[in-house]
């Protein structure tokens, strides 16, 4: 019996080769759409699921005031102690740090710069990162071990066994490879090249020991608490211990918000989703895409019921009762859905190099992989289920005696449920038009956004031994032809990540919130330099008394209350100074996060590591090669990497944008998929009216008259679906854009414009197929007449 159904099934595929194509194809492009973006979509939520206890890992944020802009990721140093020893539900705690920047190692000739990270002994005790070599239990004997990944130990060592090998550093310590651990899985939000012991950090730090520097929040802290803990009842416990340890008025609205590891890729600490917006909106676009693809299905079975009425009645007379036909159509689309599987098994191994590089990610497609089958066994449902149950139930309840006399009730005729279905399908088009040109806006619209600062024709690089030597170099580089400004800052200013509390003013209410400002030590030509403005005051004037000086932007003044802010005297520190200037307000976070409280200083021994080079463009080359002409000489063991701060902004919104490009793709595959169905439904529709267009064309008709006749329910389907997707974009869009503080409006052209680009390409396919049939020749449609 089976085998009978599939032999019919391939017979009537063949027989009806391009309908039968226009399913596949559909079929098969959509598959791959949903199994690329379901692999995006699954990629994203196993960051940091491989972990054993993953589920009982969170990382402690402090939320010092009421604002969301008060939340920070990190915590001080103590916390991860007395935490663990005073709260019994905690069991375990891990600090980690990558503050002190990056170390250059020697090991025999060689010379390797990495970023050093630095993680207490507990690491391997909360974390399935896995020891190839050495004991998990007590990975630094010392603080002069080193744990490195394997793929370090392999450029270090090459094939020699690591353990027991000497790295030397050039302040003269020596750390000793006391283990080689597995690399980080590529869906690990912490990528680990080497670790170092944290004790090494307390180390010279008599006079303020890191294990009671309870106001330096720079660590990341990770608690393992005990199964069935309350994580909200730890954090108010951690924040009662801090205030305990330090009982300043700044710390009494602090609370200390525990983010669970597992969503800490797509989360913000304070449970805002973030990137898990981002995941809902392609889960859902490569559902639309299968969805679109069964619609094409449905809509070309049913319209073509007509043509196998007969065929039907036939069975039906011979015996084939109504289970039988069911299991007929049934098997058809399964047929349809093994092909269609098979095209698309060939495409997805052929564009997952592509679509790597597009997302920007390292997926694999493996047919031995339990997901991928998973997502096909889903697949294989709702197909069956959209496109094969109900065209299967219409075609087999068919009367015989009417069909055979050509009177078909029900689908056969009455297209109203096929309308429905193109209105639905061309309604998710047109969203997903608007939301290309949304996110288009969005992200030209953060590139433009003047920043308070000019980032055209200026890089920057780690400065590294130029910080001994800075002001001549400065002076060295300024004397270059083509070189505009040559400034430093302690970060660069585009991802300021430092601030404090430890500001203090004339008339600083009592009863103030905390009240935290970001910080950045900067030269005196800084604001020169960046073209930033100054809305009051003259700002650093090249003498000593700059050490004493401070430039606020408008914002810190505003929150600080105060009118007339030049020459008021401000501590910041624990050192007395003056406000020499208003900085107009700029951006150094992302679009994502308000402009906040600024503080610019002048203090070279806070370590100006990042250094600008302002040139007029024109001749970047040419002082590039200067500037490199000087780092062989100061910095001969270091590579000269440099990047220009146009191209660092861009990165910071490098996943916003591989998203944008990825979902203009699959938009534009829904909206090819809707072109298709619609293309066979109106090849279906010329066919049926063959006879009518040629008695029409020899009564006078013209081709025009005969497009209008065929393309017009068809456009006016079209032009419904604008009234149920504008509203939808709207909303959908309006929705994703509050992940942004500075964000582009949604003009009502925006809204014309997708409708209108939906209504050409509706109108391209359907005119396109309607002319060829105005154009046939109407003797040949008549001649049986």
């Amino acid at each position: 019996m089976i085998k009978n159904y599939i032999k019919t099934a391939f017979r009537t595929l063949v027989k009806n080769r391009s309908y039968s194509a226009i399913n596949i194809i559909g079929l098969a492009v959509s598959l791959t759409a949903s199994v690329l973006l379901m692999l995006w979509v699954w990629d994203e939520l196993s960051y940091d699921r491989m972990h054993d206890k993953a589920d009982r890992i969170y990382v402690g944020a402090a939320a010092i005031g009421k604002s969301k802009d008060q939340i920070w990721p990190v915590t001080n140093a103590p916390l991860a102690i007395f935490g663990k020893a005073e709260i019994p539900a905690i069991e375990d705690a891990c600090r980690l740090s990558s503050f002190g920047g990056n170390t250059l190692f020697e090991y025999g000739d060689k010379k390797f710069n990495e970023l050093s990270i630095y993680v207490d002994s507990t690491f391997f005790r909360i974390f399935d990162f896995q020891l190839l070599e050495g004991n998990p239990g007590n990975p630094f004997p010392d603080n002069r071990s080193i744990v490195l990944s394997e793929e370090t130990a392999k450029k270090y060592f090459g094939d020699e066994p690591a353990m027991g090998k000497v790295l030397r550093v050039k302040n003269g310590d020596n750390f000793t490879v006391t283990g080689v651990m597995e690399d980080s899985p590529k869906n690990s939000t912490w990528g680990f090249p080497l670790l170092m012991p944290f004790g090494f950090l307390s180390e010279n730090r008599q006079n303020n020991p890191l294990d009671a520097d309870w106001g330096n929040l720079n660590y990341q802290t990770f608690f393992l608490l005990k199964p069935d803990a309350n994580a909200a009842v730890v954090g108010k416990q951690l924040a009662d211990i801090h205030r305990k340890n330090q009982p300043a008025d700044f710390w009494k609205d602090l609370n200390y918000l525990m983010q669970p590891l597992t969503k800490y890729h797509l989360y913000s600490p304070d449970g805002d989703e973030q990137g898990m917006k981002q995941v809902k909106i392609f889960a859902m676009v490569a559902m639309v895409i299968l969805l679109i693809a069964c619609i094409n299905y449905v809509n070309l079975v049913t319209a073509r019921s007509t043509r196998r009425s007969k065929e039907v009645s036939v069975r039906k007379v011979v015996g084939a009762n109504k289970a039988h036909l069911f299991g007929q159509f049934i098997a058809e689309s399964f047929v349809v859905f093994l092909v269609s599987l098979l095209i698309a098994i060939g495409l997805l191994f052929a564009l997952m190099p592509l679509y790597n590089s597009l997302s920007g990610k390292e997926m694999v497609f493996s047919l031995l992989d339990g997901k991928v089958w998973a997502i096909f066994g889903v697949s294989l449902l709702l197909v069956l289920a959209l496109a094969g149950v109900y065209p299967a139930l219409m075609l087999s309840s068919f009367n015989p005696a009417l069909a055979l006399k050509g009177i078909i009730p029900g689908l056969g005729k009455n297209s109203g449920f096929r309308k429905a279905l193109v209105v639905v399908q061309f309604t998710c088009s047109v969203v997903l038009i608007v939301a290309t040109l949304i996110i288009s806006r969005q992200l030209e619209y953060i590139r433009q956004l003047d920043l308070g600062y000019s980032k055209e024709n200026v890089f920057t690089f780690e400065s590294h031994n130029f910080r001994k030597n800075y002001e001549s170099i400065r002076d060295q580089l300024e004397q270059q032809s083509g070189v505009l400004g040559v400034t430093a800052s302690t970060q660069c200013v585009l991802n300021v990540q430092s601030s404090t509390g430890d500001l203090e003013w004339e008339g600083k209410p009592a009863n103030m919130a905390s009240f935290m400002i970001s910080q950045l030590s900067v030269d005196r030509t800084f604001p020169k330099v960046m073209d930033m403005e100054l809305v009051a005051g003259q700002g650093f004037t090249g003498t000593a008394a700059d050490s004493n000086h401070y430039l606020l932007n408008e914002t810190a003044i505003k929150v600080m209350g105060l009118e007339d802010p030049i020459g008021k005297p401000v501590t910041f520190h624990g050192t007395p100074g003056i406000i020499a200037g208003v900085v107009k307000d700029f951006h150094f976070k992302d679009m994502k996060t308000t402009i906040e409280p600024c503080i610019l200083f002048m203090d070279p021994d806070w370590g100006w590591n990042t250094m600008y080079v302002k040139t007029t463009g024109a001749d970047a080359a040419k002082v590039l090669a200067a500037v490199e002409g000087l780092w062989k000489t100061h910095n001969a063991d270091y590579e000269f990497n440099y990047t220009f701060m146009d191209q660092s902004f861009d990165e910071l919104y490098k996943s916003d944008i591989r998203s944008g490009k990825l979902f203009n793709v699959f938009a534009g595959v829904a909206i090819l998929l809707s072109c298709l169905g619609l293309f066979g439904l109106v090849t279906y529709t010329a066919e049926t009216k063959v006879k009518e267009i040629g008695i029409r064309k020899t009564l006078g008709a013209s081709v025009s008259n005969i497009i209008l006749l065929i393309s017009k329910d068809f456009l006016k389907l079209v032009g419904i679906s604008f009234l149920v997707a504008f509203p939808l974009g709207w909303w959908m869009m309006n929705r994703w854009l509050d992940n942004y503080v500075y964000r582009t409006s949604m003009e009502w052209w925006v809204f014309v414009v997708a409708g209108l680009t939906a209504f050409a390409i509706a109108a391209i396919t359907v005119c396109g197929k309607s002319l060829r049939a105005a154009r046939e020749n109407p003797i040949k449609a008549i001649r049986t007449e």
